[in-house]
């Protein structure tokens, strides 16, 4: 048996992510900052010894070290890295603080780097995989939008850059969902029973509305060894809408 670390990993594609390794018998360490969804993940699933979830802050680097050089020293020993945690506030150009856009990056950006520094030498030891949680607003945009942008953008880069730097030990991928309706996946205070018009759903080629589930599939195919020939990609995940070209009439 193997264990993975996950940030974010109580709520959203975090939690589905979190469950999937959960049923393919990996030890999972789930790194969050919501006390209110840590409880509702320990109730929820509580009859699985396969976990153990750590209130952390990642964007607080010396909780985020501390936190996992605790992790090391337990068992079983470390394999997986699945960098998820995200944070994104839309505000104007004119709006957004110089301290929002540092917060934004922290969580989005920098713990990822931090991550997969602090826990390289154990992934190259047990020949690990990661897999960072990018963003299909990595390549396309709305308006108001730049730092969870920006912050998604240089996710894509620096997983190419640890696929290098990791060779040949540890492969990094990334996943970049687009529309993938977590609203029944929250905490339970703010969940809700998706209800969504035929418009919504057809508009993806693939004929609906993207799932957790969906990104979770992936994602442990990127960590386990069937996806041993793949390393420094990303794969998007968006029912074909980043190649649906749209016209106005």
């Amino acid at each position: 048996m193997f264990s993975a670390v996950i940030t974010g990993g109580t709520q959203g594609i975090g939690k589905a992510i979190s469950l999937k390794l959960i049923s393919e018998g990996v030890f999972v360490f789930i790194l969050d900052n919501d006390p209110e969804a840590i409880k509702d993940f320990e109730d929820e699933i509580s009859d699985v010894k396969l976990y153990n979830v750590i209130l952390c802050d990642v964007a607080n680097r010396h909780k985020l070290f501390r936190t996992l050089e605790s992790i090391l020293t337990q068992k079983p020993a470390l394999k997986y890295l699945v960098n998820n945690a995200a944070i994104s506030e839309f505000k104007t150009l004119e709006e957004l603080e110089p301290e929002e856009w540092d917060q934004i990056m922290a969580v989005n950006l920098t713990s990822y780097f931090l991550s997969a520094k602090y826990l390289a030498s154990n992934l190259i030891a047990s020949r690990g995989s990661v897999v960072n949680l990018c963003s299909t607003r990595a390549f396309m945009s709305e308006p108001n939008n730049e730092a969870y942008s920006a912050s998604k953008g240089g996710v894509f880069s620096l997983t190419h850059a640890l696929a290098m730097s990791l060779q040949p030990n540890v492969r990094v991928n990334c996943i970049s969902p687009g529309w993938i309706d977590v609203t029944s996946w929250k905490k339970r205070s703010k969940r809700k029973t998706p209800v969504w018009a035929e418009k919504h759903h057809l508009q993806h080629p693939a004929g609906r509305i993207g799932k957790p589930e969906d990104v979770a599939e992936l994602c442990w195919f990127l960590l386990s060894d069937q996806s041993d020939f793949i390393t420094g990609q990303n794969f998007t995940v968006d029912g074909g809408m980043t190649k649906k070209m749209i016209y106005e009439e």
